[in-house]
């Protein structure tokens, strides 16, 4: 005899109220293990065509983790320290292209020449502040960033965990299907199921066309001359995750610079403009239809809440858990919509339920 709905309710909210509770106060703790479950759900599929191609699940996982060293060293030795040459560089000539709207926007209105002007003084401040604060900024966010992710952390366990958590993955999954109360285990393995296509679709299919837009910005922008080509495009193909978000900061960042740098060249700006119009062709009618897919049930706005609420309530491990736990909810609303639809409190009394 199943148990009463009252005491399922009270017995799987006991385990959401610990799983809250382990992940308030073990954090930092669980971080390794976060990112290694995400880089090895991310990385299951290759693992599995490698499977179908002959390999073992073994040999499979080996030699995906020595390509994925591979292009950590490249990244590591390459491409990192160009960009962060580039940040700094990019704060630092604020205040000069602060100086240069201030004379422009003073040539046209004359009136901004007067040294009380609100405006003459706004722009003054900006660029001193922009320059003070940038580097600290930058500073501050690369030493957050080796405090979060040590070089224990990068170098050793989390290699380590997505190793072993990649190659015993299926098993794992067995093992936890196996675990389902078997009155609920359909209903949960289809709800499972819904979730996984819709993180599928979403986090791996986005996270590649993430990938290609932010190399292709940054190769086209660094081909036409701009001078921060390389970390406008990291910042277009990273915030690409938010759907026309990346195309819109990124856009107008690299006009920005674009005039700044070009300024009467307007056949240059308007490259720099024609290149984000083509990303924007390119994603929307070929990568994310063929990457994503359909709709997927992530509305930006609703990825935007869960981001900024699960991030301020757990920190760095809770925006990597955000995404995940937003597409569980979003299934399970639809499901419970499902249901109420179908009940005699929707239908009315005169219908009799199945």
């Amino acid at each position: 005899m199943a148990l009463p709905i009252d005491k399922q309710l009270r017995y799987w909210g006991i385990v959401l109220a610990v799983m809250l509770l382990a992940l308030w106060f073990l954090g930092g703790v669980l971080l390794p293990f976060v990112i290694g479950a995400a880089i090895a759900y991310f990385l299951d599929p290759v693992a599995d065509r490698l499977e179908i191609m002959g390999f073992s699940r073994v040999w499979a996982t080996v030699t995906i983790t020595l390509i994925a060293l591979v292009i950590f060293v490249i990244m590591a030795l390459a491409i990192i320290p160009l960009m962060i040459d580039q940040s700094l560089a990019l704060v630092n000539i604020a205040p000069q292209a602060a100086s240069d709207l201030q004379a422009y926007l003073t040539a046209r209105f004359p009136s901004l020449a007067d040294s009380d002007s609100v405006i003459r003084q706004s722009l003054h401040s900006l660029g001193q502040t922009i320059q003070s604060r940038g580097g600290e900024l930058v500073n501050a966010v690369a030493n957050s960033a080796l405090s979060l992710l040590n070089v224990l952390t990068l170098v050793v366990l989390v290699p380590v965990i997505t190793f072993y958590l990649l190659m015993d993955w299926d098993r794992m999954v067995a093992e936890i299907d196996a675990l389902l109360p078997r009155d609920h285990a359909p209903v949960i393995r289809d709800l499972a199921g819904q979730v996984d296509r819709t993180l599928a679709s979403f986090i791996r299919g986005q996270g590649m066309v993430c990938v290609i837009q932010g190399t292709f910005y940054a190769v086209a922008l660094m081909i036409a001359g701009l001078q921060f080509g390389l970390i406008v495009g990291f910042i277009a193909g990273l915030i690409s995750f938010i759907p026309y978000v990346g195309a819109l900061v990124g856009g107008a960042l690299a006009l920005g610079l674009a005039v700044f740098q070009f300024w009467g060249d307007w056949l240059m700006i308007g490259v720099i403009g024609a290149i984000f119009a083509a990303g924007q062709v390119i994603e929307g009618n070929f990568l994310t239809p063929k990457l994503v897919g359909g709709s997927v049930g992530l509305h930006p706005v609703w990825l935007i809440f869960a981001l900024s609420v699960f991030g301020s309530a757990f920190g760095f491990v809770g925006m990597l858990v955000a995404v995940p736990v937003a597409a569980s909810i979003g299934v399970l609303m639809r499901f419970g919509v499902g249901r109420y639809m179908q009940s005699r409190l929707y239908q009315g009394r005169g219908t009799t339920d199945e």
